[in-house]
């Protein structure tokens, strides 16, 4: 079982920055993914609604949602098995839950579908005040 842990969300106003970290560990007997860092993402949930992908490293590529693309940056660090998403000039419309996911691998239904991850973290809110 791979263990992901975000930190980094908090409340900000029309404009403001804010970088979001995820932490991946790996439960005892699953300690070989632990290595792979080429499919890890960022999703949110707005209240109401469906997760939706924001950005993700996918097969060592990286992706953006049309919404984000231009103030959203994500990146990796490979020895501290974390990776980030540095978020700026954010709008009140970016308000929502952002999860971390992982993956063990691709799949043909592409990196923004919920199907495609396997791993989870717990959520960390993000709040931008008008």
């Amino acid at each position: 079982q791979v263990q992901l842990v975000e930190s980094g969300g908090g409340a900000v106003q029309d404009g403001g920055s804010l970088r979001l970290s995820c932490t991946r560990s790996a439960a005892t007997g699953d300690l070989n993914y632990v290595g792979s860092m080429e499919f890890m993402g960022w999703f949110r949930q707005r209240p109401g609604q469906e997760r939706e992908a924001v950005s993700a490293i996918y097969s060592g590529l990286l992706y953006y949602a049309d919404s984000v693309k231009g103030r959203f940056t994500i990146s990796q660090d490979n020895a501290q098995n974390t990776i980030y998403l540095q978020m700026n000039n954010l709008k009140p419309e970016d308000t929502a839950m952002y999860y971390c996911a992982a993956a063990r691998g691709a799949t043909s239904l592409g990196w923004a579908n919920r199907r495609s991850w396997s791993y989870w973290g717990q959520g960390t809110q993000v709040t931008v005040s008008s």
